[in-house]
């Protein structure tokens, strides 16, 4: 491999990276929050590229103002199953959470299948994503710089929001101590439905730029990206937004390269990221930037 298929390739994989990390920092921000793990994260994305695509298809709105009312829907609809399937469980054994999670995860992918029919739709790539630039010999499509700058601004911006607010400083307490949260006067409710709204947010920017990625939308879109990003916080330290991302961007780097240097494992693309999955839990369960276990 020469070294502007390197460097194309490379590029490839960051963008790809920092999909998965976007994705990541939902599914990490749920976890470390009430610690569930939350399987309807990505189909929580699918739903934000079905908004978006009928927005532009039927409503005929302008792209961004199509993934504006996406975005704003998505965050809507991340709220509803917090206060629908996940409060009524809030207090039971966390098994019923894990359960309630794949519950309306299918509930998810069969209401838009029956709803929307399973046949793959077109997704429009606005113009300002499709142009591509060449530099020398690599030719870079504009989404691939759109994508890790979005992501690192939304980064920045729920850092911000988790450090420096007074709803982050509740949102670190109740992930440290739900009861005395509570007793202090703070609403935890309120708190866990907004990292609900902040993840599901974050789950309509990355779903929209994988459906631009890919361009089509179907009921199952949201499994592979839901978990390769789960694969990612998990790499980075669940729980960990920063770690998430960082998960992110070495998966989709990873994947990119190993099938580029050894084109005969293509085939074997999406199981990478599981044996990375096996690797860390067993050499490392914490992930890269999750805080050591308690002896």
């Amino acid at each position: 491999m020469n070294f502007q298929l390197f460097c194309q390739q490379l590029i490839n994989g960051i963008s790809l990276g920092s999909l998965y990390g976007l994705i990541a920092v939902g599914y990490t921000m749920v976890y470390g929050i009430i610690r569930l793990i939350n399987f309807a994260h990505g189909d929580v994305v699918m739903m934000s590229c079905y908004f978006a695509y009928f927005g532009i298809l039927m409503f005929r709105m302008p792209w961004w103002l199509s993934f504006l009312v996406a975005t704003i829907l998505t965050t809507l609809l991340g709220v509803v199953i917090d206060r629908g399937a996940y409060r009524p469980v809030r207090n039971a054994p966390r098994i019923s959470a894990l359960i309630t999670a794949i519950g309306v995860s299918f509930l998810l992918e069969n209401l838009a299948l029956v709803m929307w029919g399973g046949r793959p739709k077109p997704f429009t790539r606005p113009e300002m994503f499709a142009k591509v630039y060449t530099v020398g010999d690599v030719r870079i499509l504009a989404l691939s710089i759109w994508t890790p700058a979005i992501t690192l601004l939304l980064l920045l911006g729920m850092l911000f929001v988790i450090h420096r607010t007074r709803a982050g400083l509740a949102m670190r307490s109740v992930s440290r101590d739900m009861e005395t949260t509570r007793l202090m006067g703070i609403n935890v409710d309120r708190i866990i439905a907004l990292t609900f709204a902040l993840g599901s947010t974050l789950a309509a920017a990355g779903g929209m730029m994988w459906a631009m990625k890919y361009p089509q939308v179907n009921p199952f879109l949201g499994v592979i990206p839901g978990l390769k990003a789960f694969v990612a916080a998990v790499l980075g330290g669940i729980g960990n937004v920063v770690g998430a991302v960082l998960g992110g961007f070495i998966l989709g780097v990873a994947e990119i390269l190993l099938v580029a240097i050894a084109p005969q494992l293509a085939g074997y693309r999406d199981a990478i990221a599981f044996v990375i999955l096996i690797g860390i839990l067993i050499f490392r369960p914490t992930g890269i930037m999750g805080e050591p276990l308690p002896e």
